[in-house]
């Protein structure tokens, strides 16, 4: 083989982007809500960064993620290239369903968002605050149909404290639960439903163009730019965060999970991600290692304890 011709083959391969392991990222829910969301971000700003070379998103949707979850564990167990996306939706629809797969059948990676929960109603609604929702809500708890995700999730829980903390019994909430952000919002937008419920971001473009009226949101403070009162300012004591994380599956070698640790630390350092973060409202909340271990630790038990106060566990 001539020198030079061996030089530009040398040089060709040193001009090829060095890309770790590529990923197939499963989000446990129908195209349109939060996880939707995420999982799609993360494979925007994985290939855009370069981290990876190819990532795929399928979803796998149904009983708060616990379906996708199960397929996950049974299925891309040792399997470095595998991802799914969770976060306390599914928690709490775990412990709801008394779902056989938990989160100990798979491997935590890191807690990547935050996001609060915003209250709705359709802008064509006579409901113009939160007062007013309450006041039908404690007339009559079953007249005020509420739609959200999963039972058990983030959304059913918001429901339940702030029935609670109206005076009103959680168990009698008239809560309709949907598989997806998107059947959630059509039910809202075409006046199914009396209010809705879910992170603002899956409402912010709806509220914004004026189709959706914001009651409340569940933030301990006013959301910057966001004109709605906290359920806390307005007289209620519900401060709730729902939360996102990824998670690969169980048996993986120490070097391959620290591989995908090193892949997710450089993507939230990102500036993609960055912007990602910016443009859906979304609370950068990162915590990796042992510290997410334990701090899931601590919200699984609280979760428990805040479905058994309003009737969802025993």
């Amino acid at each position: 083989m001539k020198p030079f011709f061996l030089a530009s083959i040398l040089a060709g391969a040193i001009a090829l982007p060095a890309y770790s392991a590529d990923y197939t990222i499963m989000a446990p829910a129908a195209p349109g809500g939060g996880w939707d969301q995420t999982a799609r971000s993360l494979q925007t700003a994985l290939q855009e960064e370069g981290i990876s070379g190819n990532v795929q998103v399928v979803n796998v949707p149904g009983a708060g993620g616990t379906i996708g979850l199960a397929q996950f564990a049974s299925q891309q167990k040792g399997n470095p290239n595998a991802l799914i996306v969770g976060g306390y939706v599914m928690v709490g629809a775990i412990l709801t369903n008394q779902a056989p797969v938990t989160l100990k059948d798979v491997t935590p990676i890191a807690r990547l968002t935050g996001e609060y929960e915003a209250i709705v109603v359709p802008a064509s609604s006579e409901i113009e605050n939160i007062d007013q929702l309450v006041e039908a809500l404690k007339k009559d708890p079953g007249s005020v149909s509420w739609a959200g995700g999963s039972a058990g999730g983030t959304d059913h829980i918001a429901v339940g404290l702030l029935a609670k903390a109206a005076g009103v019994d959680p168990t009698k909430i008239n809560y309709i639960a949907y598989s997806g952000g998107g059947e959630a919002l059509a039910a809202i937008l075409g006046s199914q439903v009396t209010a809705g419920v879910s992170s603002y971001g899956e409402f912010q473009s709806q509220i914004e163009a004026g189709t959706l009226r914001l009651l409340a949101v569940s933030s301990d403070e006013r959301l910057e730019g966001v004109d709605a009162p906290t359920l806390k300012e307005a007289g209620y004591d519900v401060v709730l965060q729902n939360w996102r994380m990824v998670a690969a599956p169980a048996g993986l070698s120490e070097e391959q999970e620290a591989a995908i640790q090193a892949d997710i630390k450089k993507l939230v350092e990102s500036e993609t991600w960055q912007e990602t973060l910016e443009t859906k409202n979304w609370a950068d909340t990162y915590l990796a290692g042992d510290e997410f271990q334990e701090q899931l630790a601590k919200d699984i038990a609280s979760t428990e304890q805040i479905l058994k106060d309003i009737g969802l566990v025993k």
